[in-house]
């Protein structure tokens, strides 16, 4: 019989799996007719898996509902539920349990005609895998995944970093369109701390500190892709840029709390259009926003800043992340292979070591 859980607003089911064991789950409507139905169907259709070996068709929905379900923590939620969108638009309606690899095949070059980077594709196919492993796991489906050893193969990874006149040429260009201090601002504020887009579109002004010897930006947790909170010291470039955005605010929108914010005192969401057109009229080609993040990345290695002390300022999860930079300063290879031959073996240092030129000392 169905029951109530506190904090719900569904009806949710009790019965034994296959195995034996007993499996609790929402039934996902708060009708309780509905909900006795569902629950009817689970019980019979674990009986038939147990005593008739019978694996039960699940469809794609059926899948992704589960999946979905089981990601609500997950701060990447809203990247999930585009990738599965993608996905229904090809393989919707369709028992998962007949998908192929050569429909798995299909979709590559269905996505593929419309432009997308395999990088891309294979993302939304890793998701459509990881559904399937999730309800393998959880509700012990036995469910084929078709996925597994045909994702197709990515470009190499995308390097494009900017030089400090570069920056400067873009910046003059954003200034001169129109709106363009906000992106002018931005743009010099991201590659002088290296922030994430969104990371600073959604900077409050209550994040950011301008107190003598602490400038500085707090990224809370929420605010980070790894989910880990840090600090970011502002250079004096970042501090004039957020400077200039609190004298806008003190004109235009008083008591606005984002950084960024428009005139109607509402957050920025994107900047990719004005950012494109200043980028094309210094031709700067092939350049995202997200380059302006690498290019500090770069300056910061070419001076010869340790990639320990880089990793936490851009807040990669692991030192991995950061070493890709590393070739941007071969001469710290060098300085680091030329202090090997600093003490050079002579004689004298070996007998200081207890070695003569005829053998060892007893």
């Amino acid at each position: 019989m169905p029951h109530k859980r506190k904090g719900s607003p569904f009806w949710w089911a009790s019965y034994n799996d296959p195995g034996g064991k007993r499996i609790r789950r929402s039934t996902g409507t708060a009708d309780l007719n509905e909900a006795k139905a569902v629950e009817a169907k689970w019980r019979a259709e674990s009986h038939q898996s147990k005593h008739w070996d019978v694996k039960q068709p699940r469809s794609f929905e059926e899948v992704m509902v589960e999946y979905l379900r089981g990601s609500a923590h997950l701060r990447s939620l809203h990247t999930i539920k585009y990738q599965i969108g993608n996905l229904r638009r090809y393989f919707g309606g369709v028992e998962i349990g007949a998908i192929t690899g050569a429909d798995i095949k299909g979709y590559i070059r269905h996505r593929q005609e419309q432009g997308r980077a395999n990088a891309t594709i294979n993302r939304e196919l890793a998701a459509l895998s990881s559904a399937i492993n999730y309800c393998n796991r959880e509700w012990e489906w036995g469910l084929d995944n078709p996925v597994k050893g045909r994702l197709t193969r990515e470009a190499r990874h995308r390097e494009r970093y900017l030089s400090r006149g570069e920056v400067g040429r873009l910046v003059t260009a954003a200034r001169q369109q129109r709106h363009g201090d906000v992106l002018a601002d931005f743009i010099e504020l991201a590659a002088h701390t290296g922030c994430r887009r969104g990371e600073l579109l959604g900077l409050e002004w209550s994040r950011v500190s301008l107190d003598p010897g602490k400038e500085s930006l707090t990224l809370l947790s929420s605010h980070t892709k790894s989910g880990k909170p840090r600090t970011v010291p502002l250079n004096s470039v970042a501090q004039a840029a957020i400077k200039r955005r609190l004298a806008w605010r003190a004109g235009n929108v008083p008591g606005c709390p984002w950084v960024f914010a428009r005139a109607d005192g509402e957050p920025v969401k994107s900047l990719r259009a004005g950012f494109a057109q200043a980028a094309k009229r210094v031709r700067l080609d092939d350049l995202r926003i997200h380059d302006l993040r690498h290019t500090a990345a770069s300056w910061l290695v070419s001076d010869g800043v340790p990639l320990e002390v880089i990793k936490e300022l851009l807040g990669h999860s692991s030192i991995t992340m950061t070493e890709r930079y590393a070739h941007l300063a071969p001469q710290r290879v060098r300085e680091a292979v030329n202090r090997l031959g600093h003490n050079l073996v002579t004689q004298d240092n070996l007998v200081s070591i207890g070695i003569k030129q005829g053998g060892i000392k007893n």
